[in-house]
């Protein structure tokens, strides 16, 4: 597909920690933007916080995004789509009320994008390197297991068929995101191979932990989820103790970051039909802590001293290849750090 420089975004879940920064960056490059939200109180925030850009953004209602014909009416007349909503979450007892949403919502907003194919261009969804995490194998010698694009996490989907409604937490999301992005992946292939082939192509992005600053709405400390909720507790509380804070380590990227590269995507021809990774590095939770301390002392100190030779990653991830064909530079952990502490301190939270 050629580059889209211009015209309208649907993205969905408008009003989320990662989609509010999508907006903020499409339509501060040109484009006009179409949001879904779930109840029209959710837009308030956002079209109060992007006022200036007018008529440039506009909202729609979508209730339940796993119902057929969800999307129908958000995605006419636009020229790509970029699919961002998602359940989040590790705690639901039965592995189906997860999974079970997470691909619905992604094919039933494909199956929207096809009666719309004469106007959409290209299509992202929004992934996880959870769909993509697989531990060293059992004897291994190499403590962490290097991935790219090529690889799936074949372990959580055969943990969740074998053990049902037993099944570990954290594996049904995992899961839950392998199997949206292949259902994905799998509608792109099927239409593709049709007479005629498709007027759009599909992109995924796979990224870990998300931090950075907050222009979402979010009232109160306690009102931050997901990554960026464990990232206040565990840095700027100090809810991290022993191992948790200085040998278990997590691979992140920073929130503008991912939302530059869903740009970066559109614009870019060699894009489509491909599967990126977005990471910015790797750190256990002393790093942020140590890297905070060097703006504030408010952030318990935690153990400066530690051995980082001791900390352990399960897997880590190769961006090569999102810096390769998006030309994408990475945030430090130095700059998402001091920026997150600054967003905090005027929000009144540290």
């Amino acid at each position: 597909m050629p580059a889209i420089t211009s015209g309208k975004v649907l993205v969905t879940g408008a009003n989320g920690y990662v989609a509010a920064w999508v907006l903020k960056d499409l339509l501060e490059n040109g484009f006009a933007v179409r949001g879904t939200v779930r109840s029209e109180s959710k837009a308030a925030h956002l079209r109060s916080y992007f006022k200036a850009f007018g008529d440039k953004l506009e909202f729609v209602v979508v209730d339940d995004i796993t119902k057929d014909g969800a999307f129908d009416e958000a995605a006419a007349e636009v020229d790509a789509v970029m699919h961002i909503a998602s359940p989040v979450t590790a705690t639901a007892a039965d592995p189906e009320d997860v999974i079970g949403p997470a691909v619905r919502g992604t094919t039933s907003l494909l199956n929207s994008v096809l009666k719309h194919q004469a106007t959409i261009k290209r299509v992202f969804i929004m992934s996880s390197t959870a769909a993509v995490f697989s531990p060293p194998l059992s004897g291994s010698q190499d403590k962490t297991a290097v991935l790219d694009e090529k690889d799936w996490n074949e372990l959580s989907v055969q943990h969740v068929k074998g053990k049902g409604k037993e099944a570990d937490g954290m594996h049904v999301y995992r899961a839950s995101k392998v199997l949206a992005e292949r259902a994905a992946w799998d509608v792109y292939e099927r239409e593709k191979a049709h007479d005629g082939g498709l007027g759009w192509d599909l992109v995924t992005f796979c990224a870990p932990f998300v931090f950075g600053p907050v222009i979402h709405e979010v009232s109160s400390p306690e009102g931050l989820g997901g990554s960026q909720g464990l990232w206040y507790r565990n840095v700027v509380k100090g809810a991290a103790k022993g191992d948790a804070l200085t040998k278990l380590g997590y691979e992140w990227v920073d929130v503008r970051d991912l939302a530059r590269a869903h740009t970066l995507a559109l614009v870019t021809p060699g894009a489509g039909g491909e599967r990126f990774i977005i990471r910015g590095g790797r750190a256990v939770w002393q790093d942020f802590v140590n890297a905070a301390r060097k703006y504030t002392s408010k952030v318990p100190a935690g153990d400066p001293d530690y051995n980082p030779d001791n900390a352990s990653f399960p897997s880590t991830y190769n961006a090569d290849k999102s810096v390769r064909i998006l030309g994408i530079r990475y945030r430090s952990i130095e700059e998402l750090t001091k920026d997150s502490l600054d967003d905090f301190t005027a929000r009144g939270w540290l």
